[in-house]
């Protein structure tokens, strides 16, 4: 089972290198699915020496005060040969592991500056050693109760947070370092394990400096669970001490000497063959191990889940562009024909949007004809005037039929104003509906240039279109200037009587009644053209704009794109840099996820 804490790294290793991990992204992440070893300490309880023993090498930096100031996220891979490191932020291979401890330093000031502060941005460090087992160990600042000189008011609650960040998380196996020479009851390693593990389900107790207690006292209670009992068994280490680290005393040396230390010691000689650095690897790897393979099947779920998710969202953002002339020119025609088919499933209900057209001639043209003044266009002296005008010097002889003609035509001519608004009003409509079709059509999010292009080019044939139907319209209107219906005055009772004699001199038809007898009639003609021309200008605006279109929104745009030349189609897919690197990195999230897919069923049918 070896092979599968192997492979837990290989992922974690590649999660590093391809930054899934955190709350970067919406989606869930790889290593936050795979289960690590947090080391949680107070300063100074030997946290990192402890991480120096398991690893057999001494690499971390040292120092008073808070000297890991931001996490380390230490991989551990069992290889036969020379032991080296790497680190994810360079692509340089270390063998000298006291350049491994500069460079820790180095990268912690590059990112705080040479100050006490603190960071939340992981360093991620590679070690590959015949003396090591496989495993991932997260070193975290240790915990602290008062800020010192250097250090901002909210260091105590910001080391906090982030220590609470990596354990609260349920496939994080919690480290509790503390040291024996001080009182268990205030370590600060178990009192946080405890209030996120309650019950010590994750929680691995490791006690620290035992050789340094006073004498007269051991830790024999706590090594056995009875002062402070947790779910896995309690490990002591003998670190180096500072006249080993003086004298350069190796690791392998180091861990000889605390065998010696526990097999020789009266109080833990019985308890020596589960103490040590070296049985603490083993332990946290052994358990790694399995729980690892109990969390396999949730481990495949989310992964499947992923895969998912990541398949839908490059399908989201769209494909890749193409390098030819000719696949840029389809792509093109391609995503143009989806916008035009989203603008026509406005325009028929299909989305919304379409209906304010019909709002237009239902509501907005009558109320726009009923309010126009047709009364003062036909008022008494209005009426006179047109109509003496009209005689010239020669009164008429039966019905003033030229002043009949210049009231209609006076009268009529208003209605230009509603058949114009009406014109105007659909353009403003189908404008709107151009700009909500282009951000409703994914693909030209993609392509910024193109949607410009789209966009001006849609307009541009809708401002033609308008022009047209103005030009429709208002022709309607002038029709009904042009050339009035006989027929309505016909049937108007008559001037004459049956023998033909004038029933009124020439002069008594400029009387106040016989005037309101022509207003009114001029009235009931021009309502019969209203209702008429209410009924024509909405299927003239229809058939010029609507129709046009919905038949041909994009044909001159279509013209002009069959002219150009490569470049120039590389120009309108100039895809937003965001896009291109977010479809990037989902590709290689999608293979990395496919990769553990593959890897993981293997290992799970081995089980």
């Amino acid at each position: 089972m070896e092979n599968l804490i192997a492979l837990v790294n290989r992922l974690q290793k590649a999660c590093t290198e391809l930054g899934d991990y955190g709350e970067e992204s919406a989606l869930p992440t790889l290593w936050d699915a795979l289960p690590s070893i947090a080391v949680v300490g107070g300063q100074s309880s030997g946290k990192s020496s402890v991480l120096e023993s398991v690893v057999g090498k001494d690499f971390l930096p040292r120092g008073s005060g808070i000297v890991t100031r931001r996490p380390l996220v230490l991989q551990l891979y069992y290889k036969e040969g020379r032991e080296y490191a790497k680190f994810a932020h360079t692509s340089q291979t270390f063998t000298d592991f006291s350049a491994v401890r500069k460079e820790i330093a180095d990268e912690t000031d590059r990112e705080t500056g040479r100050s006490k502060a603190i960071s939340t941005k992981p360093i991620y460090l590679s070690i590959y050693s015949p003396n090591v087992v496989n495993l991932t160990l997260i070193d975290l600042p240790g915990l602290t109760k008062v800020a010192v000189d250097g250090q901002s008011d909210s260091i105590v609650q910001d080391i906090e947070s982030m220590v609470r960040s990596y354990i609260e998380k349920p496939n994080c196996i919690i480290l509790a370092v503390s040291p024996a020479n001080q009182d268990l009851a205030t370590s600060d390693a178990i009192k946080i394990s405890r209030e996120v593990d309650p019950r010590g389900e994750r929680t691995f107790g490791v006690l620290t400096k035992i050789d340094l207690m006073d004498k007269g006292t051991d830790a024999v209670d706590i090594l056995e669970g009875k002062s402070y009992k947790l779910q896995f068994p309690w490990i002591g280490v003998v670190n180096r001490s500072q006249a080993d680290i003086n004298k350069s005393v190796d690791m392998i040396a180091a861990r000889w000497k605390e065998r010696e230390y526990f097999s020789n010691s009266p109080d833990y000689s019985h308890l020596a063959k589960r103490m040590g650095s070296e049985h603490l690897g083993k332990v946290l790897s052994k358990h790694l191990e399995s729980v690892i393979k109990s969390r396999i099947p949730s481990l495949q779920s989310m992964i499947n889940k992923t895969i998912i998710d990541l398949e839908t969202e490059l399908s989201r953002i769209g494909r890749p562009i193409a390098t030819d002339a000719g696949g840029k020119l389809y792509m093109i025609m391609e995503i143009c024909r989806n916008f035009d088919q989203i603008f026509k499933e406005h325009l028929d209900g299909i989305r919304p949007g379409g209906e304010k057209v019909y709002q237009v001639f239902d509501n907005q043209l009558p109320a726009a004809l009923k309010r126009l003044q047709f009364d003062k266009q036909l008022a008494m002296e209005n009426v006179r005037k047109l109509i003496t005008e009209a005689d010239g010097y020669q009164p008429h002889l039966i019905a003033p039929e030229q002043g009949y003609r210049r009231l209609i035509e006076s009268t009529l001519v208003t209605i230009k104003g509603p058949a114009e608004a009406a014109v105007d009003a659909v353009h403003a409509i189908l404008k709107d509906l151009v700009h909500k079709s282009i951000t409703e059509t994914v693909e030209l999010k993609q392509y910024p240039s193109l949607r410009v292009e789209v966009s001006s080019a849609a307009v541009e044939s809708l401002d033609r279109m308008k022009v047209e139907s103005r030009k429709a319209t208002l022709q309607l209107v002038e029709m009904e200037c042009s050339y009035l219906t006989v027929e309505f005055f016909r049937k108007l009772p008559q001037d004459v009587e049956k023998g033909g004699n004038p029933t009124h001199s020439i002069f008594d038809r400029y009387n106040d009644a016989y005037l309101r007898r022509v207003g009114s009639n001029v009235l009931a003609y021009v309502h019969m053209v209203v209702g008429s021309l209410r009924n024509s200008i909405p299927k003239s605006v229809v058939y010029c704009q609507v129709r046009e279109a919905k038949r041909c929104l994009l044909d001159h745009f279509f013209t002009d794109l069959g002219k150009k030349e490569g470049k120039q189609l590389g120009k309108l897919l100039d895809e937003d840099p965001a896009i291109m690197q977010r479809r990037l990195n989902l590709s290689k999230r999608l293979e990395l996820y496919r990769t553990a897919q593959s890897e993981i069923e293997m290992v799970a049918w081995e089980k």
